[in-house]
């Protein structure tokens, strides 16, 4: 689709799309900022809720928070952060997402209306402000069926922040994100507005991927915070450094592991790409939330860590400090596999491995488990790396193969 003119109705707010692609403003950094303190709050109520409830219930509230972010993150690809009009708009989207994250810990419990409020505030407001800014512009239709699945949803999040009983809370609010994480598939199927195509989905795809990027680096930077905040009310010792190390080397190997060559390649490919659309969908909001969420889990298994690197180990803390690494190592490689259509054999080791660690964690002291985990990370971040300069230096270093089209699309 041709972007449109800048003096076209309804588009004298929308970024002007150049040959070097859009780049991550400053404004959209200082957003980012909320979600800083959300996915400390988020992984604090994790830790304090660490069974299988909780667990549940912190996932929700990830899915939720992710939405909002990566809803946000759609909207600025489209719209300039620089105009006064927008940055207004996401400064409204910052006290809205401020006010979430801060009623987030006991959304459950007796602030369900106040998260469900801010939640929604944050949703509704964006969206209404870009069904009205483009009104009479050729993307209208796009965001008219974006406003109407909202509208959809926000009828569960309302019932389950006023039911009484968590279960059916729980209930109500898992299916409100189901209704809002399948519109995209789906095309925003609405009665009367039909249903948008992927190819309708103009994005920047280069600054869709940087925008994602930054939120990898957001949780990364999130889980060194709990690393240096618990490490810091202990004495040192030679079990808690041992673990402020192992803590540490496993978040650089995260980082090593999702920078170092996919990241980029990634990004170069989607903003090559004939329908960035799809790309954007499939590989950045859906499948990176895979990935963050590793993220969070393991850095509630770094702060069990460092409290407590001797003993039984737990299965909260197996749960965590095996599981954050594999949900990460999962999700990269179903990123891997959405935009280079293959997955690596490396990872599915990695994978096998991990669960055999889970197996025998029973055998182990928490500071062996979480180092053996850390060290099939690293090993797989070694992997990675000189995988790609055998590639290069024979010769053929992997190219990208297209993506297929999801069922029903053209």
């Amino acid at each position: 689709m041709t972007p449109p003119s800048p003096r076209a109705p309804g588009s004298s707010l929308l970024r002007v799309r150049g040959g070097a692609g859009a780049r991550v403003g400053f404004f959209e950094l200082f957003f980012d900022l909320v979600f800083v303190f959300a996915v400390t709050q988020l992984s604090h109520r994790l830790l304090e809720h660490l069974t299988v409830r909780g667990a549940a219930e912190a996932l929700l509230l990830l899915l939720a928070l992710w939405w909002a972010w990566m809803y946000t993150s759609w909207t600025t690809n489209w719209f300039d952060p620089e105009h006064p009009a927008v940055r207004i708009m996401l400064a409204g989207m910052m006290l809205a997402g401020l006010f979430t994250a801060a009623m987030l810990p006991k959304a459950f419990e007796d602030r369900a209306l106040w998260f469900v409020a801010g939640y929604l505030a944050v949703q509704l407001g964006r969206t209404l402000f870009v069904v009205a800014a483009t009104w009479r512009h050729e993307l209208a239709r796009n965001f008219q069926r974006v406003l109407f699945w909202m509208l959809v949803a926000a009828v569960p999040w309302i019932a389950g922040a006023l039911a009484d009983d968590t279960a059916a809370r729980a209930a109500l609010w898992t299916l409100a994100v189901a209704i809002e994480y399948t519109a995209p598939s789906h095309g925003y199927a609405t009665p009367l507005l039909g249903r948008s195509r992927t190819s309708d989905w103009n994005i920047d795809g280069g600054h869709m991927a940087e925008r994602c990027q930054l939120f990898v680096i957001i949780a990364l930077g999130e889980s060194l915070l709990i690393t240096g905040a618990t490490f810091a009310k202990l004495d040192p010792t030679a079990t808690t450094v041992a673990a402020f190390a192992s803590a540490l080397v496993g978040a650089v190997a995260l980082w090593w592991i999702y920078f170092n060559r996919t990241a980029e390649a990634a990004a170069e490919h989607i903003a090559a790409s004939d329908d960035p659309g799809r790309i954007g969908r499939d590989a950045y909001t859906y499948v990176h939330i895979v990935m963050v969420a590793g993220i969070i889990v393991a850095a509630v298994a770094d702060e069990l860590l460092i409290a407590h690197p001797d003993g039984h180990v737990e299965w909260g803390f197996v749960a965590t400090a095996v599981g954050g690494p594999a949900l990460f190592v999962a999700g990269h490689a179903l990123f891997k596999r959405v935009v280079f259509g293959h997955f690596t054999t490396a990872r599915l080791v990695a994978l096998a491995v991990l669960a055999a660690l889970a197996a025998a964690a029973p055998l182990l002291t928490p500071l062996v488990l979480h180092v053996a985990a850390t060290g099939v990370v690293v090993g797989l971040a070694v992997w990675d790396t000189l995988s790609y300069r055998r590639a290069v230096a024979e010769g053929h270093a992997p190219v990208p193969e297209p993506l297929a089209p999801l069922p029903g699309e053209a």
